[in-house]
């Protein structure tokens, strides 16, 4: 049995109002175990005898997108992978200035090439971009919305969908007890 997290693009955002316990009760639809939500932005943990992420992500987003009428864009990552998400530092001490805003963007797929030298274009005096694996990293030095840089812009740029979540909550996640979930 692995253990997993699933972020979700297009959940209690844009009109798309779902209830936790009705998101939780679907994931155990598909047979998932230990079914737990956290936030209600779209964080559903579980654990699945399957270990193919790119094949749960198949299951979860056409079960979704039957149950809800919509497409769920799922990026599926595992607890170490949250684990190690957590503990990585993409910016420079120098970087991070005042108080600013951490943000990790999940991708299908590792930005390489053309496709990174754009998402670091997109740097400026107020943000900064980075890339690592099938992750963005934005640090912004003002409040979000008075950015230049945001998920909107992001896919219609480099057209892939991607859905951000705050450093502070990819920290809780990493401290869940794998396996133990089931409430909330």
């Amino acid at each position: 049995m692995s253990h997993y997290i699933a972020f979700l693009r297009a959940i209690n955002v844009g009109g798309h109002v779902v209830k936790m316990d009705y998101l939780k009760s679907l994931f155990q639809d598909l047979g998932f175990s230990n079914v737990e939500t956290f936030i209600a932005s779209g964080n559903v943990l579980f654990g699945s005898s399957i270990a193919d992420a790119a094949a749960l992500e198949e299951k979860i987003e056409n079960h979704l997108l039957k149950s809800l009428g919509y497409e769920v864009t799922t990026f599926i990552r595992t607890f170490d992978e949250v684990a190690a998400l957590a503990r990585y530092r993409p910016f420079a001490h120098a970087d991070t200035g005042k108080t600013p805003t951490l943000v990790v963007g999940f991708l299908k797929r590792t930005l390489a090439g053309p496709s990174k030298k754009l998402l670091l274009s997109m740097s400026s005096e107020i943000d900064t971009l980075n890339t690592s694996g099938r992750e963005i990293f934005w640090i912004s030095r003002n409040r979000q919305s008075e950015s230049t840089f945001s998920n909107a812009l992001f896919e219609k740029k480099l057209s892939l969908q991607t859905t951000f979540r705050g450093y502070l909550t990819i920290v809780k996640l990493s401290m869940k007890n794998p396996g133990t979930a089931g409430g909330s």
